[in-house]
C-alpha cells in the first residue's frame, strides 16, 4: 500500500488532482475522490468536466444510478461504490479507511500541514505501507522529498 502526501503550495488542487486522475484512468484504474465538504465536491464535479478545453474525465458524484460504472467517483466517505483501488483525500483530512486501497493520495495545504504531519508520523513503521512526500520545487514541478 502506498500513501502519497501532496503538499499544495504553488499548484492548487484544481490542477494537481486532474493530472493524477488522468494517469489512473489512462492506466485502466478507478479513483475515489473524498471530501467532507459538499461545496468542494460540487466544485470538483464541475471542474473535472472542463479543467482544460480538450479534457474529458468521466466521473460523477456518488448517489447516482451508475456509481459502479464511474471511473472517477466523488464522495463524502471512503465507500468505493465504483470499485476504486485508488483514493484521493482532497479536503486535507487523513482517513485511516484509505489504507484499504492500493494507493492513497493525501492532498493538503498550509492550513492542514500539522494534521498531515501527524498522519505521516502515525503511518511510520506500519507494515506494508510505503509513504512518499511530494513538494513543489522552484519551477512548480513536484519533487519527492521523502
Amino acid at each position: 500500500m502506498q500513501v502519497d502526501f501532496y503538499h499544495l503550495t504553488a499548484t492548487p488542487l484544481d490542477r494537481a488532482l486532474p493530472r493524477i486522475a488522468e494517469r489512473i484512468v489512462a492506466g485502466g484504474g478507478r479513483l475515489l475522490v473524498v471530501s467532507g465538504a459538499e461545496d468542494q465536491r460540487r466544485h470538483l464535479d464541475r471542474h473535472l468536466w472542463a479543467y482544460t478545453p480538450e479534457s474529458f474525465l468521466p466521473h460523477a458524484e456518488t448517489g447516482g444510478p451508475d456509481d459502479a460504472d464511474q471511473p472517477i467517483l466523488i464522495a463524502a466517505t471512503s465507500d468505493a461504490a465504483n470499485g476504486a483501488r485508488h483514493i484521493a483525500l482532497v479536503d486535507g483530512v487523513w482517513r485511516d479507511d484509505a489504507l484499504a486501497f492500493d494507493r492513497a493520495f493525501h492532498f493538503f495545504d498550509d492550513d492542514r500541514i500539522q494534521d498531515a504531519r501527524l498522519a505521516w508520523k502515525a503511518l511510520a513503521g506500519r507494515d506494508g505501507i510505503e509513504r512518499r512526500y511530494w513538494k513543489q520545487g522552484d519551477g512548480g514541478r513536484w519533487e519527492q522529498a521523502a
